[in-house]
């Protein structure tokens, strides 16, 4: 097939009737000659107040000769992103390997590995996602927390509550493979070529339990509910794992942790693994209505039935060395109670594929390095994520209230006693309160200059009755568990993987990471 590349065709122009004449005369052929085409990536131009475009990518099919023919006047081939399984290596592996955590990484590490007959075992301590959807609903209305089964922990990890973003800023060819297995499992086509691919939280659930049943139906097991408690390590090797439920055997484990499974981080650190402090973020949630965010992106347009609900993504540098950036941004989304241990308070943003919500939401959030941190311990990041979510649990009333405050009222340092136009949409309630009593000072300070420096770019941003909501801290893990050149701990055998252990930063990246260390034990090892 052909690769042509920048089609542009405006929102009033229908896809199905103009693109395959745009095609014909791109080609400056006849459009019968065209056998088939598809579009393989799809973006919208929006600089233009006068008009919004979209602009394709599209693969397209023509006779042999004629392809020659227009190959030799300069089109380009389509480039080849058919996944290539690793060969199979020598060393005889005695018993299945483990796989700690069913997140992405861990799910899609499970599927490769499933895939060439290795019967992978996956334990995940939460619960399926059918049973922990209603744990987590159970959570927001009625403010009874499961520390083991909850928007963190749980089949799909912690993106199954959240927009069910697709996008990455990694390149690699096994992105294609994670789309392509997503729409095996029920994800909608277009994630497969829209410029920002989303799935939202709904349709989600059902593509992770639909890639599990895949595991199993390849000879894999999902255990739920069963918790990694130790390590069981010989001669600088691992050999085993003990559980809540019982011993596992294993010559390779797969540690696809969560970035909020502090409990096992404590294990592993016991145990005489290396880890060193990794950077993170920390901040609030700012809700704004989902209106004046498509007027100030799509200005006349805002509200056409082609555009949906608009997005932004944003990012400042203060003079004080700092940085702040918007991430996980939810169109008509909620802001919800991700909470996995008794005493916090902790935001996140979650929408449904419809993104049809009042509001829009993301992250606000500041940069934090290991010198923010009290001590050089390697788990020094999680003590100060404690220290705030805790700060923002008793700010908001000791029951999952989450401390709120209006960005005008934030601008002048003053409380907000009550919100007005924008309404909250985080499910437990809030407490309308001061901000700065939850957070640093310095992150305090940057998100302020950060917001008016964002009103500049993206009109009605420093809106204020926009609603900021804290604290937000789990925006990526605070440790990273090191791993050499094979991908492989100090202790051989295990594999520390995906966003947990410090090597990704969002589902796809998370799961890319888990498809990354399945190939290298199938290089490594055969199985039976």
């Amino acid at each position: 097939m052909l690769r042509l590349s920048n089609l542009k065709l405006s929102i009033e122009q229908n896809k199905d009737e103009v693109l395959p004449k745009l095609i014909a005369k791109t080609l400056n052929i006849p459009k019968k000659e065209i056998r088939s085409y598809k579009i393989f990536k799809e973006s919208i131009d929006a600089r233009k107040e006068e008009m919004i475009y979209f602009v394709y990518t599209v693969d397209v099919e023509v006779g042999d000769r004629l392809e020659e023919i227009l190959v030799k006047k300069g089109y380009n081939l389509t480039p080849d992103y058919s996944y290539n399984y690793p060969e199979i290596g020598s060393r005889r592996l005695e018993n299945p390997p483990v796989i700690v955590g069913a997140g992405p990484a861990g799910l899609f590490c499970g599927l490769i590995l499933s895939q060439l007959g290795y019967n992978p075992i996956i334990i995940e301590r939460g619960e399926d996602v059918e049973k922990r959807t209603e744990r987590v609903e159970k959570f927001w209305r009625e403010g009874i927390l499961n520390t083991e089964s909850n928007v963190q922990f749980g089949e799909g990890g912690a993106g199954t509550f959240s927009d069910g973003k697709l996008t990455t800023l990694i390149k690699d060819k096994r992105c294609r493979k994670v789309l392509e297995e997503m729409v095996k499992g029920g994800a909608p086509e277009e994630i497969l070529y829209s410029y920002k691919p989303h799935v939202g939280t709904d349709i989600l659930k059902f593509v992770v339990k639909n890639i599990r049943q895949q595991i199993i139906a390849n000879g894999g097991k999902v255990y739920f509910n069963t918790k990694l408690e130790d390590l069981l390590i010989k001669d600088g090797k691992i050999y085993g794992i003990k559980t809540n439920k019982g011993e596992i055997p294993a010559q390779v484990l797969v540690l696809a942790l969560g970035h909020s499974a502090r409990d096992t981080f404590q294990v592993l650190y016991n145990k005489g693994l290396n880890i060193e402090q990794k950077a993170f973020s920390i901040g609030v949630r700012i809700e704004h209505p989902q209106s004046l965010i498509n007027k100030a992106q799509y200005k006349k347009f805002a509200g056409h039935p082609r555009l949906g609900a608009a997005e932004y993504k944003l990012a400042y540098h203060s003079p004080n060395g700092r940085s702040a950036y918007t991430f996980c941004m939810c169109p008509g989304g909620l802001v919800v109670a991700a909470a996995s241990e008794e005493g916090g308070v902790v935001t996140n943003g979650m929408s449904y594929h419809s993104r049809d919500g009042e509001n829009a939401n993301s992250a606000l959030l500041v940069g934090i390095t290991p010198k923010d941190f009290e001590t050089s311990h390697p788990l020094a990041g999680i003590e100060f994520q404690r220290k705030w979510e805790r700060k923002a649990f008793q700010i908001g009333g000791g029951n999952y209230f989450a401390p709120a405050q209006l960005v005008g009222d934030f601008l002048q340092d003053k409380e907000s006693k009550e919100y007005r136009s924008v309404v909250p949409t985080y499910k437990k309630g809030v407490k309308m309160a001061n901000l700065k009593d939850v957070l640093p000072e310095y992150v305090v300070n940057t998100l302020k200059e950060a917001i008016l420096d964002f009103d500049k770019k993206l009109k009605g941003f420093a809106y204020k009755d926009a609603i900021l909501t804290g604290v937000e801290t789990r925006s990526s893990s605070p440790i990273r568990i090191l791993r050499d050149e094979t991908y492989q701990s100090n202790i051989k055998g295990i594999y520390p993987c995906g966003e947990g252990a410090g090597y990704a930063g969002g589902i796809i990246s998370a799961a890319v990471d888990g498809i990354r260390i399945a190939e290298k034990i199938i290089s490594e090892w055969r199985f039976q």
